[in-house]
Protein backbone atom coordinates (compact mmCIF):
# COMPACT_ATOMS: atom_id res chain seq x y z
CA UNK A 1 0.00 0.00 0.00
CA UNK A 2 1.37 3.39 -0.97
CA UNK A 3 1.62 6.36 1.34
CA UNK A 4 1.25 9.94 0.19
CA UNK A 5 2.70 13.22 1.39
CA UNK A 6 1.96 16.63 -0.04
CA UNK A 7 2.79 20.32 0.12
CA UNK A 8 1.37 23.23 -1.81
CA UNK A 9 1.90 22.46 -5.49
CA UNK A 10 3.39 18.98 -5.10
CA UNK A 11 2.39 15.47 -4.05
CA UNK A 12 4.25 12.15 -4.02
CA UNK A 13 3.29 8.52 -3.44
CA UNK A 14 5.70 6.16 -1.69
CA UNK A 15 5.62 2.35 -1.83
CA UNK A 16 7.38 0.64 1.11
CA UNK A 17 8.02 -2.50 -0.99
CA UNK A 18 11.21 -1.63 -2.82
CA UNK A 19 11.31 1.86 -1.28
CA UNK A 20 9.86 3.41 -4.42
CA UNK A 21 8.99 7.05 -4.91
CA UNK A 22 6.23 5.77 -7.16
CA UNK A 23 4.58 8.96 -8.38
CA UNK A 24 5.45 12.65 -8.31
CA UNK A 25 2.76 15.14 -9.34
CA UNK A 26 3.55 18.85 -9.52
CA UNK A 27 1.19 21.72 -10.26
CA UNK A 28 3.04 24.54 -11.98
CA UNK A 29 1.46 27.49 -13.78
CA UNK A 30 -1.95 25.81 -13.40
CA UNK A 31 -0.66 22.69 -15.15
CA UNK A 32 -0.32 19.20 -13.65
CA UNK A 33 3.01 17.47 -14.37
CA UNK A 34 3.60 13.78 -13.60
CA UNK A 35 6.93 12.93 -15.30
CA UNK A 36 7.87 9.59 -13.75
CA UNK A 37 7.64 6.31 -15.66
CA UNK A 38 5.75 3.14 -14.76
CA UNK A 39 6.24 -0.25 -16.44
CA UNK A 40 3.21 -1.52 -18.42
CA UNK A 41 2.89 -4.95 -16.79
CA UNK A 42 1.36 -6.59 -13.73
CA UNK A 43 3.08 -8.84 -11.20
CA UNK A 44 1.60 -11.88 -12.89
CA UNK A 45 3.69 -11.10 -15.99
CA UNK A 46 7.02 -11.25 -14.13
CA UNK A 47 8.94 -14.57 -14.12
CA UNK A 48 9.53 -16.07 -10.69
CA UNK A 49 13.32 -15.85 -11.10
CA UNK A 50 13.32 -12.12 -11.95
CA UNK A 51 14.53 -9.55 -9.40
CA UNK A 52 11.57 -8.52 -7.19
CA UNK A 53 11.80 -4.86 -8.24
CA UNK A 54 10.68 -5.77 -11.77
CA UNK A 55 7.22 -6.45 -10.33
CA UNK A 56 6.74 -2.80 -9.39
CA UNK A 57 9.19 -1.04 -11.75
CA UNK A 58 8.31 2.65 -11.50
CA UNK A 59 9.38 6.07 -10.30
CA UNK A 60 12.62 6.41 -8.36
CA UNK A 61 14.44 4.11 -5.95
CA UNK A 62 17.88 3.60 -4.38
CA UNK A 63 20.32 1.12 -5.90
CA UNK A 64 23.03 -0.05 -3.47
CA UNK A 65 25.28 -1.76 -4.24
CA UNK A 66 24.54 -0.79 -7.82
CA UNK A 67 25.60 -3.25 -10.50
CA UNK A 68 26.78 -5.91 -8.03
CA UNK A 69 26.02 -9.59 -8.59
CA UNK A 70 24.37 -10.93 -5.47
CA UNK A 71 21.19 -12.32 -3.94
CA UNK A 72 19.35 -9.01 -4.44
CA UNK A 73 20.19 -8.51 -8.11
CA UNK A 74 21.93 -5.59 -9.79
CA UNK A 75 20.17 -2.95 -7.66
CA UNK A 76 20.67 -4.43 -4.20
CA UNK A 77 18.44 -4.86 -1.16
CA UNK A 78 17.15 -1.24 -1.06
CA UNK A 79 15.42 -1.70 -4.43
CA UNK A 80 14.11 -5.18 -3.69
CA UNK A 81 13.41 -5.25 0.03
CA UNK A 82 10.90 -3.76 2.43
CA UNK A 83 11.02 -0.37 4.12
CA UNK A 84 9.31 0.43 7.42
CA UNK A 85 7.73 3.89 7.49
CA UNK A 86 8.28 5.71 10.79
CA UNK A 87 6.58 8.78 12.27
CA UNK A 88 7.74 12.09 10.82
CA UNK A 89 6.63 15.69 10.55
CA UNK A 90 4.37 17.37 7.97
CA UNK A 91 5.63 17.20 4.42
CA UNK A 92 8.17 14.50 5.30
CA UNK A 93 8.24 10.72 4.94
CA UNK A 94 10.90 8.67 6.63
CA UNK A 95 11.47 4.92 6.21
CA UNK A 96 14.03 2.37 7.42
CA UNK A 97 15.22 -0.52 5.29
CA UNK A 98 14.51 -3.96 6.75
CA UNK A 99 17.97 -5.51 6.65
CA UNK A 100 21.44 -4.05 6.24
CA UNK A 101 23.69 -3.00 3.37
CA UNK A 102 27.30 -3.98 4.10
CA UNK A 103 26.44 -3.78 7.79
CA UNK A 104 24.80 -0.34 7.53
CA UNK A 105 21.30 0.60 8.57
CA UNK A 106 19.75 2.63 5.75
CA UNK A 107 17.23 5.43 6.29
CA UNK A 108 15.31 7.10 3.47
CA UNK A 109 13.82 10.58 3.89
CA UNK A 110 11.60 12.32 1.34
CA UNK A 111 10.55 15.89 2.08
CA UNK A 112 8.49 18.57 0.35
CA UNK A 113 8.04 22.30 0.81
CA UNK A 114 5.20 24.61 -0.19
CA UNK A 115 5.69 26.13 -3.66
CA UNK A 116 8.89 24.18 -4.29
CA UNK A 117 8.53 21.95 -7.39
CA UNK A 118 11.03 19.45 -5.97
CA UNK A 119 11.36 16.32 -3.85
CA UNK A 120 14.27 16.56 -1.44
CA UNK A 121 15.59 13.03 -1.12
CA UNK A 122 18.25 11.75 1.26
CA UNK A 123 19.63 8.35 2.20
CA UNK A 124 21.53 7.92 5.44
CA UNK A 125 23.83 4.91 5.88
CA UNK A 126 24.47 4.44 9.60
CA UNK A 127 27.59 2.40 10.32
CA UNK A 128 28.65 -0.31 7.92
CA UNK A 129 32.05 -0.88 6.40
CA UNK A 130 33.81 -0.69 3.06
CA UNK A 131 32.86 1.16 -0.10
CA UNK A 132 30.10 0.44 -2.59
CA UNK A 133 28.61 1.73 -5.86
CA UNK A 134 25.44 3.74 -5.20
CA UNK A 135 22.92 5.54 -7.40
CA UNK A 136 19.43 6.95 -7.31
CA UNK A 137 17.29 5.48 -10.08
CA UNK A 138 14.74 8.00 -11.36
CA UNK A 139 12.85 6.91 -14.49
CA UNK A 140 11.32 9.60 -16.68
CA UNK A 141 8.42 8.88 -19.01
CA UNK A 142 9.37 10.06 -22.51
CA UNK A 143 6.89 8.42 -24.93
CA UNK A 144 7.12 11.40 -27.30
CA UNK A 145 10.86 11.91 -27.19
CA UNK A 146 13.04 14.29 -25.18
CA UNK A 147 15.93 16.74 -25.30
CA UNK A 148 18.65 16.22 -22.71
CA UNK A 149 21.17 18.63 -21.22
CA UNK A 150 23.76 18.19 -18.50
CA UNK A 151 26.19 20.05 -16.30
CA UNK A 152 29.70 19.85 -17.75
CA UNK A 153 31.04 16.32 -18.23
CA UNK A 154 34.65 15.12 -18.68
CA UNK A 155 33.63 12.17 -20.82
CA UNK A 156 30.89 9.59 -21.53
CA UNK A 157 31.42 5.83 -21.24
CA UNK A 158 29.51 2.59 -21.75
CA UNK A 159 29.60 -0.70 -19.85
CA UNK A 160 32.06 -3.49 -20.52
CA UNK A 161 29.37 -5.37 -22.48
CA UNK A 162 26.06 -4.44 -24.17
CA UNK A 163 22.91 -4.72 -22.09
CA UNK A 164 21.36 -6.97 -24.74
CA UNK A 165 22.76 -9.17 -27.50
CA UNK A 166 20.94 -12.48 -28.03
CA UNK A 167 17.58 -11.64 -26.42
CA UNK A 168 17.34 -8.05 -27.55
CA UNK A 169 19.27 -5.16 -29.05
CA UNK A 170 21.64 -2.44 -27.90
CA UNK A 171 22.37 0.63 -30.05
CA UNK A 172 25.63 1.90 -28.54
CA UNK A 173 29.14 0.44 -28.84
CA UNK A 174 30.57 -1.28 -25.72
CA UNK A 175 32.98 -0.55 -24.17
CA UNK A 176 33.63 2.92 -25.55
CA UNK A 177 34.58 6.33 -24.15
CA UNK A 178 34.34 9.77 -25.73
CA UNK A 179 34.30 13.42 -24.69
CA UNK A 180 31.61 14.44 -27.19
CA UNK A 181 28.09 13.50 -26.08
CA UNK A 182 26.75 14.49 -29.49
CA UNK A 183 28.81 11.84 -31.26
CA UNK A 184 28.96 8.72 -29.12
CA UNK A 185 30.07 5.59 -31.05
CA UNK A 186 27.22 3.31 -32.12
CA UNK A 187 27.42 -0.45 -32.56
CA UNK A 188 27.04 -0.16 -36.35
CA UNK A 189 29.96 2.24 -36.73
CA UNK A 190 27.85 5.40 -36.91
CA UNK A 191 27.40 7.84 -34.01
CA UNK A 192 24.59 8.70 -31.58
CA UNK A 193 23.64 12.06 -30.06
CA UNK A 194 23.19 11.48 -26.33
CA UNK A 195 21.31 14.79 -26.08
CA UNK A 196 18.27 13.21 -27.77
CA UNK A 197 15.82 10.47 -26.83
CA UNK A 198 15.46 7.95 -28.33
CA UNK A 199 18.79 6.89 -29.81
CA UNK A 200 17.14 4.44 -32.17
CA UNK A 201 14.35 1.94 -32.66
CA UNK A 202 13.91 -0.95 -30.23
CA UNK A 203 17.06 -0.70 -28.13
CA UNK A 204 18.30 -1.14 -24.55
CA UNK A 205 21.36 0.91 -23.58
CA UNK A 206 23.33 2.32 -20.67
CA UNK A 207 25.96 5.07 -20.69
CA UNK A 208 27.52 7.21 -17.96
CA UNK A 209 28.78 10.80 -17.95
CA UNK A 210 31.59 11.82 -15.57
CA UNK A 211 31.34 15.29 -14.06
CA UNK A 212 33.94 17.98 -14.58
CA UNK A 213 35.66 18.43 -11.17
CA UNK A 214 35.13 22.20 -11.42
CA UNK A 215 31.31 21.86 -11.52
CA UNK A 216 29.59 23.48 -8.56
CA UNK A 217 26.13 22.04 -9.16
CA UNK A 218 25.50 18.75 -10.90
CA UNK A 219 22.31 18.78 -12.98
CA UNK A 220 20.42 16.85 -15.64
CA UNK A 221 17.55 18.46 -17.55
CA UNK A 222 15.05 16.42 -19.60
CA UNK A 223 12.80 18.57 -21.79
CA UNK A 224 9.60 16.87 -22.97
CA UNK A 225 8.56 19.17 -25.84
CA UNK A 226 5.20 17.49 -26.55
CA UNK A 227 4.21 17.59 -22.88
CA UNK A 228 5.54 21.16 -22.51
CA UNK A 229 7.50 20.46 -19.33
CA UNK A 230 10.96 19.87 -17.95
CA UNK A 231 12.28 17.24 -15.51
CA UNK A 232 15.25 18.27 -13.35
CA UNK A 233 17.72 16.19 -11.36
CA UNK A 234 20.15 17.99 -9.03
CA UNK A 235 23.08 16.72 -6.95
CA UNK A 236 26.33 17.64 -5.28
CA UNK A 237 28.96 16.53 -7.84
CA UNK A 238 31.66 16.34 -5.16
CA UNK A 239 29.81 13.33 -3.76
CA UNK A 240 27.96 11.93 -6.78
CA UNK A 241 30.12 12.57 -9.86
CA UNK A 242 28.29 10.32 -12.33
CA UNK A 243 25.10 10.77 -14.38
CA UNK A 244 24.02 7.42 -15.83
CA UNK A 245 21.44 7.18 -18.59
CA UNK A 246 19.36 4.06 -19.15
CA UNK A 247 17.45 4.01 -22.43
CA UNK A 248 14.77 1.29 -22.28
CA UNK A 249 12.91 1.52 -25.55
CA UNK A 250 11.61 -1.87 -26.68
CA UNK A 251 15.02 -3.53 -26.80
CA UNK A 252 14.21 -6.59 -24.66
CA UNK A 253 12.16 -9.38 -26.20
CA UNK A 254 11.68 -11.59 -23.13
CA UNK A 255 9.23 -11.47 -20.20
CA UNK A 256 8.14 -9.22 -18.66
CA UNK A 257 9.59 -6.69 -21.13
CA UNK A 258 8.30 -8.39 -24.31
CA UNK A 259 9.39 -5.48 -26.53
CA UNK A 260 6.68 -3.29 -24.94
CA UNK A 261 8.78 -1.40 -22.37
CA UNK A 262 9.26 1.81 -24.34
CA UNK A 263 9.72 5.50 -23.69
CA UNK A 264 11.65 5.05 -20.44
CA UNK A 265 14.69 7.19 -19.64
CA UNK A 266 16.58 6.36 -16.47
CA UNK A 267 18.42 9.36 -14.99
CA UNK A 268 20.60 7.66 -12.41
CA UNK A 269 22.85 9.93 -10.37
CA UNK A 270 25.57 8.31 -8.32
CA UNK A 271 29.11 7.09 -7.72
CA UNK A 272 29.55 3.75 -9.45
CA UNK A 273 33.00 3.28 -10.97
CA UNK A 274 32.58 -0.51 -11.57
CA UNK A 275 29.96 0.24 -14.24
CA UNK A 276 32.51 1.99 -16.46
CA UNK A 277 33.72 -0.55 -18.99
CA UNK A 278 37.16 1.00 -19.57
CA UNK A 279 37.90 3.34 -16.67
CA UNK A 280 37.24 0.68 -14.01
CA UNK A 281 40.16 -1.35 -15.42
CA UNK A 282 42.71 1.46 -15.20
CA UNK A 283 45.13 2.01 -12.31
CA UNK A 284 44.74 4.57 -10.99
CA UNK A 285 41.25 5.02 -12.36
CA UNK A 286 40.59 8.50 -13.84
CA UNK A 287 38.07 9.46 -11.16
CA UNK A 288 40.44 8.77 -8.28
CA UNK A 289 43.23 10.51 -10.19
CA UNK A 290 41.08 13.67 -10.33
CA UNK A 291 40.03 13.46 -6.67
CA UNK A 292 36.50 12.29 -7.47
CA UNK A 293 34.84 9.44 -5.57
CA UNK A 294 34.19 6.33 -7.64
CA UNK A 295 32.31 4.73 -4.75
CA UNK A 296 30.50 5.78 -1.58
CA UNK A 297 32.56 4.96 1.52
CA UNK A 298 30.75 3.90 4.69
CA UNK A 299 31.79 5.02 8.17
CA UNK A 300 31.80 2.18 10.76
CA UNK A 301 31.69 4.68 13.61
CA UNK A 302 29.37 7.24 12.05
CA UNK A 303 27.11 7.80 9.07
CA UNK A 304 27.16 8.69 5.40
CA UNK A 305 24.53 11.07 4.04
CA UNK A 306 23.62 11.08 0.34
CA UNK A 307 21.30 13.76 -1.07
CA UNK A 308 19.53 14.20 -4.37
CA UNK A 309 16.76 16.47 -5.68
CA UNK A 310 14.26 15.74 -8.45
CA UNK A 311 11.39 17.87 -9.71
CA UNK A 312 9.65 19.33 -12.73
CA UNK A 313 8.38 22.62 -14.07
CA UNK A 314 6.28 23.78 -16.99
CA UNK A 315 8.45 24.55 -20.04
CA UNK A 316 6.10 25.32 -22.94
CA UNK A 317 8.79 26.58 -25.31
CA UNK A 318 10.32 23.12 -25.61
CA UNK A 319 13.76 24.75 -25.80
CA UNK A 320 16.82 22.70 -24.92
CA UNK A 321 18.17 23.77 -21.53
CA UNK A 322 21.41 25.74 -21.85
CA UNK A 323 22.13 26.34 -18.17
CA UNK A 324 21.02 25.80 -14.58
CA UNK A 325 22.32 28.22 -11.94
CA UNK A 326 21.86 28.21 -8.18
CA UNK A 327 21.94 31.56 -6.38
CA UNK A 328 20.98 31.37 -2.72
CA UNK A 329 17.50 29.86 -2.55
CA UNK A 330 16.70 30.46 -6.20
CA UNK A 331 17.35 28.16 -9.14
CA UNK A 332 17.37 29.71 -12.62
CA UNK A 333 16.90 27.56 -15.72
CA UNK A 334 17.67 29.09 -19.12
CA UNK A 335 16.90 27.80 -22.60
CA UNK A 336 19.11 27.95 -25.66
CA UNK A 337 16.80 30.53 -27.29
CA UNK A 338 16.14 32.77 -24.30
CA UNK A 339 13.46 30.97 -22.28
CA UNK A 340 13.98 31.41 -18.54
CA UNK A 341 12.38 30.27 -15.28
CA UNK A 342 13.40 30.98 -11.70
CA UNK A 343 12.04 28.68 -9.00
CA UNK A 344 12.48 28.21 -5.27
CA UNK A 345 15.02 25.67 -4.01
CA UNK A 346 16.60 24.97 -0.63
CA UNK A 347 19.95 26.36 -1.69
CA UNK A 348 22.12 24.89 1.06
CA UNK A 349 20.44 21.50 1.21
CA UNK A 350 22.74 19.70 -1.25
CA UNK A 351 25.85 20.90 0.56
CA UNK A 352 27.21 22.48 -2.60
CA UNK A 353 30.85 23.47 -2.16
CA UNK A 354 31.38 20.83 0.54
CA UNK A 355 33.10 17.48 0.05
CA UNK A 356 29.85 15.72 0.85
CA UNK A 357 26.30 16.56 1.76
CA UNK A 358 25.13 18.21 4.96
CA UNK A 359 26.35 16.62 8.18
CA UNK A 360 23.62 14.27 9.41
CA UNK A 361 22.32 14.27 12.93
CA UNK A 362 23.62 11.56 15.32
CA UNK A 363 22.15 8.08 14.89
CA UNK A 364 20.72 8.26 18.40
CA UNK A 365 18.40 11.04 17.27
CA UNK A 366 16.67 8.84 14.67
CA UNK A 367 13.65 6.71 15.55
CA UNK A 368 15.04 3.29 14.55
Amino acid sequence: MTQAIAAKGIRIDFAPRGGVLQRMEITDEATSIAPLHRAPWSRADVPVNAPPHEEWLAGDFLAAPFGAKGPHGLHGLPANGDWRVTPSGPGTLRAILEGEVQGATVIKELSLQDDHPFVYQRHLFIGGSGALPVANHAMVSVPNGARLSFSRKRWWETLAEPLETTRGRSRLAYPRRTEDAAEFPAADGSSVNLHRYPWGEAHEDFVAGIEDPTSRLGWTAVVRPTEGDLFLSLRNPAQLPMTMLWHSNGGRDYAPWNSRHTGCLGVEEGAALPLLGLSSRETPDPLTAAGQPGLVTLDPQGSTDIRHVIGAIRWPSGQTVAGVMLDGDLLTITGDWGAERTVALRGSWLGIGQQGAQKPKPAADWDL
